[in-house]
């Protein structure tokens, strides 16, 4: 087992004990991490081929490596990998699943266009085809698995061409590798640096502190930030222009390295208190 994900599997126990309301998530995405990596080993060709003369002339315009809209490409192995995702929450809502992989083998639903759909704006006829099919906290769980089905593949791009990126110097608010925005992030380095993480692909990149990674907004008295007492180790910053936030993680002071993926999943109730807050 890959040390990276023994650590995170050690983290998401240690989450549990102290975070208990959070438990069946955490389970979740302990499945999904071991997982992920089976399939991830599995890839033997990539799905999501980059031509890499154009990287630099990519960066430089602001275009990330792998146009998931607009791109072509064989989707067997992320298709593999979302069916055996589908068996966790099989387990969860016994036959709700189930009849989504029927549908999806009958032809009934494709996997390209359910992708699309959760790239883009959701096709309403797929829409309520999904929702015959389960409950809401089935149909939240779906949701992940497609955005998931496609990390494998994605993180093998991301890993052979993030130093390629990180020299290009990209400064957008979206990631590089495949245009999703953030939902969370990191504070690194003795200088605080700030760092963006993609749950669709796991790069990671620097961006400034003093801006808005949604609109750009670098008005400093339009920029705030707010942490709970006791839990100063995390922050939310938000931009009063867009009414927009992003989840920060500082570990610095004890040295420990953050997996954003089980990270994002402890801190849930930021997201909360930002919606309540009015932010989006």
């Amino acid at each position: 087992m890959p040390r990276r994900l023994k650590d995170a599997l050690k983290a998401i126990e240690t989450y549990k004990a102290a975070s208990p309301h959070y438990m069946d998530l955490l389970d979740i995405l302990g499945e999904i991490l071991i997982l992920r990596e089976e399939h991830k080993r599995m890839l033997t060709e990539p799905v999501f081929p980059v031509e890499e003369s154009l990287i630099e002339t990519k960066m430089e315009g602001g275009l990330p490596l792998i146009d998931l809209v607009s791109g072509k490409f064989d989707l067997t192995m992320p298709k593999r990998y979302f069916l055996a995702l589908l068996d966790i929450a099989e387990k969860r809502a016994p036959g709700q699943a189930t009849e989504i992989i029927r549908k999806i083998n009958d032809g009934l639903l494709e996997f390209e266009t359910m992708i699309l759909g959760s790239i883009s704006a959701p096709d309403e006829e797929q829409e309520e085809e999904t929702e015959e099919d389960g409950d809401d906290d089935t149909l939240d769980l779906i949701e992940l698995f497609l955005e998931e089905s496609l990390r494998p593949a994605l993180e093998k791009v991301a890993e052979r061409y993030g130093d390629r990126i990180a020299k290009a110097g990209w400064s957008e608010g979206y990631c590089p590798v495949c245009g999703r925005e953030p939902k969370i992030g990191e504070l690194k380095d003795e200088e605080g640096h700030r760092y963006l993480f993609c749950h669709q692909c796991g790069f990671e990149w620097s961006f400034r502190r003093i801006k808005c990674p949604f609109c750009g907004n670098e008005e400093q008295q339009s920029l705030a930030y707010f942490t709970i007492e006791g839990e100063e180790r995390y922050r939310v910053d938000v931009c009063n222009e867009c009414r927009r936030y992003i989840k920060i993680v500082d570990f610095r002071e004890t040295k420990q390295e953050a997996n954003l993926d089980v990270e994002d999943i402890a801190t849930l109730h930021l997201d909360m208190l930002a919606n309540e807050e009015g932010y989006d």
